[in-house]
């Protein structure tokens, strides 16, 4: 019986403090009735083997990758500004040879589209995309030389079109008949090689050299894009992205794809598997092979990597 007074004490006390707070015209409004959702994902994918006297071989190995997905999306009735960054970078260690890099990305990609009613699912759209890396690429065992440095490559592009974005499906695609490609070699060794389709340097007939590659190259032509992420089994989702371009001026019907699909298996809140794959084809890219000491610059070829990781996944906003 004694505690009834304090009971009745911080009852009266919440009452009065709630009845002030919905008289005050100053009142904070709740986050949800914010126009921008907001979401972060950070995790850690770890895979370890170790062999010790171990008949049948083996090189015992340790590779980690860390990434993150960070989206902000601004959401009115009839308009929608979407911005989401993608970092990805991995290492992995033998036994018996020096750290490489296995993963390396920074793309940022951002959309704002505008729909005259609230009923279609289509939009007006203007796109913006940039794709490039944290360090050096090399191609192993060769490090002597960098085959890809930090904007060398970077990818924008920027571009108008339509943007068919269904909620419920969670599917979208866009089309741009207009979109600019500029492809960025900000080292000037890669740039006198020609590397990613810059045009290269210009030498005479002793080798010495008369001009400079140029360090960007613009290129006009169709985008089509599409995203699609769906639940496709109990605590299995599958997301797939897909690019398409062609540019107009230069072998106009040749494509260059970039596509990545990955199955993500849900442990519980903190614990991930995930499966992946991608392919990236680009004509401008030629591909290169080591002879006899020396990179040789060959063809373009199709390029995939094949992706499994079993980590950790932290969600936030």
């Amino acid at each position: 019986m004694r505690f009834i007074p304090t009971l009745l004490f911080f009852y009266l006390f919440i009452v009065s403090t709630n009845s002030y707070s919905q008289e005050n015209v100053s009142v904070k409004l709740p986050d949800s009735l914010s126009h921008w959702e907001k979401k972060n994902v950070v995790g850690f994918d770890l895979s370890e083997i170790a062999f010790s006297n171990w008949n049948a071989g083996g090189v015992s190995s340790v590779s980690g990758l860390l990434k993150g997905n960070f989206t902000r999306i601004y959401s009115l009735p009839k308009s929608k500004w979407f911005n989401e960054l993608v970092i990805r970078y991995g290492i992995n260690k033998q036994d018996g040879i020096a750290v490489r890099k296995s993963d390396d990305a920074i793309q940022f990609n951002s959309t704002f589209g505008y729909r005259k009613d609230t009923i279609s699912n289509w939009y007006h759209s203007a796109k913006f995309n940039f794709n490039t890396q944290f360090t050096n690429g090399y191609n192993y065992p060769n490090t002597q030389f960098a085959i890809s440095k930090p904007f060398a490559p970077a990818y924008t592009f920027l571009g108008v079109g339509a943007e068919y974005f269904n909620k419920v499906k969670k599917i979208t695609v866009y089309i741009s008949p207009l979109t600019m490609k500029n492809t960025l070699v900000l080292d000037q060794r890669l740039a006198n090689q020609g590397a990613f389709g810059v045009v290269k340097a210009i030498y005479d007939l002793d080798g010495n050299l008369i001009s400079e590659g140029e360090k960007s190259k613009t290129e006009l032509g169709l985008l089509i894009t599409s995203y699609y992420k769906k639940e496709v089994w109990k605590n299995i989702n599958l997301e797939n992205r897909l690019s398409l371009y062609s540019d107009y001026i230069n072998n106009f019907g040749n494509i260059d794809v970039d596509w990545q699909i990955q199955l993500d298996l849900i442990v519980n809140q903190y614990v991930r598997a995930n499966i992946g794959a991608h392919l990236l084809y680009d004509d401008d890219i030629k591909a290169k092979e080591e002879k006899a000491g020396e990179q040789i610059i060959i063809g373009p070829k199709i390029q995939l990597k094949q992706v499994l990781g079993v980590g950790l996944i932290y969600t936030f906003k």
